[in-house]
């Protein structure tokens, strides 16, 4: 089971710092207490902005931990931290920087999350996004859900299933289904009425033979 329980804001918040810091600084990554709180309050590319404390953070890991969802690094002057769900949630590389953003910054569009995962994994399109995505909503434990576009939007929003389901959840279907079968198509229907004025025209010649 992917998810085991619903997590709060701070744990998520956690999750996606720490997916976040592997993604575009490896070379500090895992991370102690101390860059883990910096990396949570920071104030750009974090929605909404989070004022916490080493305590808030190190409860969160504590219950992480017991979800297998982090584990601590030992071995060094510092405990450093870093996350398990590659493993737990079976994340390719897009997934995991789609899914990344949705935690840290809350709803997104495709085009929005094409933009921000720019460091984290190059999307070609935002028809590749939008294929990340409809796998992290498939199965029996899906990760993300489709929003219903509001009133004033041009694009409908996608967001996270980690801190629980929204409200404003939009129809099963992403993409827009082919037109159901309503009968011929104009292309028969032109080839019929071409028939027939040929048989008119045929039937009037031999009138004006009689």
């Amino acid at each position: 089971m992917k998810l085991p329980r619903v997590l709060d804001p701070v744990e998520t918040r956690v999750l996606g710092s720490l997916l976040e810091k592997e993604q575009t600084t490896p070379d500090t990554y895992p991370l102690s207490v101390n860059a883990l709180l910096a990396a949570c309050t920071q104030r750009s590319n974090r929605d909404p902005v989070m004022d916490l404390e080493a305590v808030d953070v190190d409860g969160a890991l504590d219950r992480l931990h017991e979800e297998v969802l982090v584990w601590p690094v030992e071995g060094a002057r510092v405990v450093r931290w870093r996350h398990n769900v590659d493993r737990r949630w079976e994340l390719d590389p897009p997934a995991k920087a789609v899914l990344t953003v949705l935690l840290l910054r809350g709803p997104q569009t495709p085009g929005e999350l094409r933009a921000r995962t720019d460091r984290m994994y190059p999307f070609d399109t935002t028809d590749d996004v939008e294929d990340a995505l409809e796998r992290l909503a498939t199965g029996d434990d899906p990760l993300v859900v489709h929003l219903a576009r509001r009133p004033g939007q041009k694009e409908s929003r996608w967001t996270h299933l980690v801190g629980g389901p929204p409200d404003d959840v939009a129809a099963p279907s992403t993409r827009p289904s082919p037109p159901a079968d309503t009968g011929p198509s104009l292309r028969d229907r032109v080839a019929d009425l071409e028939t027939r004025v040929a048989r008119l025209e045929e039937a009037l010649t031999r009138f004006d033979r009689e």
